[in-house]
């Protein structure tokens, strides 16, 4: 093989691996744009149907510690290490923790909201979004089967 081959070589394997990744990032953004809509629907659902909103805690990266949030909202898992707010922003509750979080609680920053909660976890658990965000309500006010929510937007 030729330098000129071996360059053109390394000039196609570098385009290859550009064109990937800017294929994966438009999928995450279109997940996250899909995910997003999700939330949003969930929050508008739940303030028609007068969920209850709990003020939300957050729990230290250890399991053990709880931290104080200004936020409110509903735990959109068992855990409770999901949460979306009010404001329709989706929040992992677990933070650093220690003293001054103990003390004067923590800002836990909204992220992208994931389409299946879970996926790539080391139990292998994983649920979509719309599963547990329909769970969520139907389990509210309205009861188990509620039939007078409307449908969860498709992607």
């Amino acid at each position: 093989m030729g330098e000129r081959d071996a360059r053109e070589w390394r000039d196609q394997q570098r385009q290859a691996v550009r064109a990937h990744a800017d294929a994966d990032a438009r999928r995450r953004a279109a997940e996250h744009a899909e995910a997003a809509e999700l939330v949003a629907w969930f929050v508008a659902e739940a303030t028609r149907r007068g969920l209850p909103t709990t003020r939300l805690v957050a729990r230290g990266y250890d399991g053990r510690g709880r931290y104080r949030t200004g936020l409110t909202g509903w735990y959109v898992d068992r855990a409770e290490t999901r949460a979306v707010d009010v404001a329709g922003r989706f929040h992992l509750l677990t933070v650093p923790g220690g003293l001054r979080a103990r003390l004067f609680g923590v800002d836990p920053q909204p992220s992208p909201a994931p389409l299946v909660v879970g996926a790539g976890g080391r139990d292998g658990e994983s649920i979509p979004l719309r599963t547990l965000l329909t769970r969520l309500l139907n389990d509210g006010p309205g009861g188990p089967g509620s039939t007078t929510m409307p449908a969860a937007p498709r992607g």
